[in-house]
């Protein structure tokens, strides 16, 4: 059966998992369970022990994964061994699980979760409009040697925007972004920090893609972005914000 010991770092439930992850695992279902029960909904898993994971092991992740999910909570993986990364890999869930090197950095994560969480409230409750787009980008990392990767604006406003591009960068990075805002004004470079990814369960429809924000924007560029959004709003969206 496999091992299964809990902790608690803040407010993540931390399992440090050893053995196998097989048809007997169902003990994982049940300890996911009683962490939801017990108000810890952000969970990290450790699997610097374990050994394998097999089909029915996998089954047994994507429904406490779900499980999870149903209760608005964020299940987490570090230390996963490069076999069972391959296993991940092979069947897909590479790109559905977090999978972090160390649980320093899982850790860490569910704090910048929140702060990103933070974010978005407050993008929600911002004077800036948000103007609903389709237009082209191109975006690279600002810390390596590279070409721009094309990807798509799905939403703008004066204090990110939103992209939808098969190329999707870790959170915290920061990209050297390239728009052509038309007529007015024109080519547009800016830094953006990655500061969401968008996750194939919540939203289908835009995956894969990232929430950008600007990062070390002047005053004289966000006030351009702000006329072209504001130029550019259906008149039923100006009423509503009047």
């Amino acid at each position: 059966m496999l091992e299964i010991e809990f902790r608690r770092f803040q407010s993540v439930a931390v399992l440090e998992l050893a053995g196998n992850i097989d048809i007997d695992a169902a003990n994982f279902i049940e300890q996911i369970g009683w962490c939801l029960e017990s108000g810890y909904p952000d969970i990290l898993c450790d699997f610097e022990n374990i050994n394998l994971v097999d089909y029915a092991g996998l089954s047994v992740l994507t429904i406490a994964y779900k499980n999870v999910l149903n209760h608005k909570g964020r299940m987490k993986f570090a230390n996963v061994p490069a076999h069972v990364r391959r296993t991940f890999w092979l069947v897909g869930l590479d790109r559905s699980f977090e999978i972090y090197e160390d649980e320093k950095s899982a850790l860490r994560s569910f704090q910048d979760d929140k702060i990103i969480s933070e974010i978005q409230k407050k993008q929600l409750r911002r004077r800036f409009k948000r103007l609903d787009l389709d237009i082209d980008v191109g975006f690279k990392s600002g810390s390596r040697q590279e070409q721009f990767n094309p990807g798509k604006i799905l939403n703008l406003s004066a204090v990110g925007m939103l992209v939808f591009a098969e190329k999707i960068y870790p959170l915290g990075e920061v990209l050297d972004v390239r728009m052509s805002l038309l007529p007015k004004p024109g080519i547009v470079e800016v830094e953006v920090k990655v500061v969401w990814l968008v996750q194939k369960e919540i939203q289908p429809q835009i995956y894969p893609g990232m929430g950008l924000e600007f990062y070390d924007l002047d005053s004289q560029k966000q006030k351009k972005i702000v006329k072209f959004v504001e130029r550019n709003l259906p008149l039923s969206s100006i009423s509503e914000c009047l």
